[in-house]
């Protein structure tokens, strides 16, 4: 299950505040609810350097968001911690997918 965290500093405080209360009040269902909760908790992670916690979250958003238009971000997010890990090859695969 996804954690979900506040970080120390105010901005990053607040818009997982926000995002949280969008969360509860936009209709939709539960599976597009998870999917961004890991997708958010994915960012929060790669913003962290923590890279693997992040690919663990994005891969499990990209497992349960059926918008291409959403997911188009999750593998973007995926190929950047790719590109930063010099696994070049591996984020040309990614890029590749959000164009598709």
């Amino acid at each position: 299950m996804p954690r979900s965290r506040i970080n120390g500093n105010f901005i990053d405080k607040t818009s997982s505040i926000v995002a949280n209360i969008l969360l509860q009040i936009i209709p939709t269902t539960s599976g597009e609810k998870r999917a961004f909760t890991y997708y958010r908790d994915g960012m929060l992670a790669q913003s962290e350097g923590n890279y693997a916690e992040a690919l663990q979250n994005y891969y499990e958003a990209t497992r349960l968001e059926i918008d291409p238009y959403d997911r188009s971000y999750i593998l973007y997010n995926i190929g950047l911690i790719h590109t930063s890990n010099g696994e070049h090859t591996k984020a040309l695969e990614y890029y590749f997918r959000v164009l598709e």
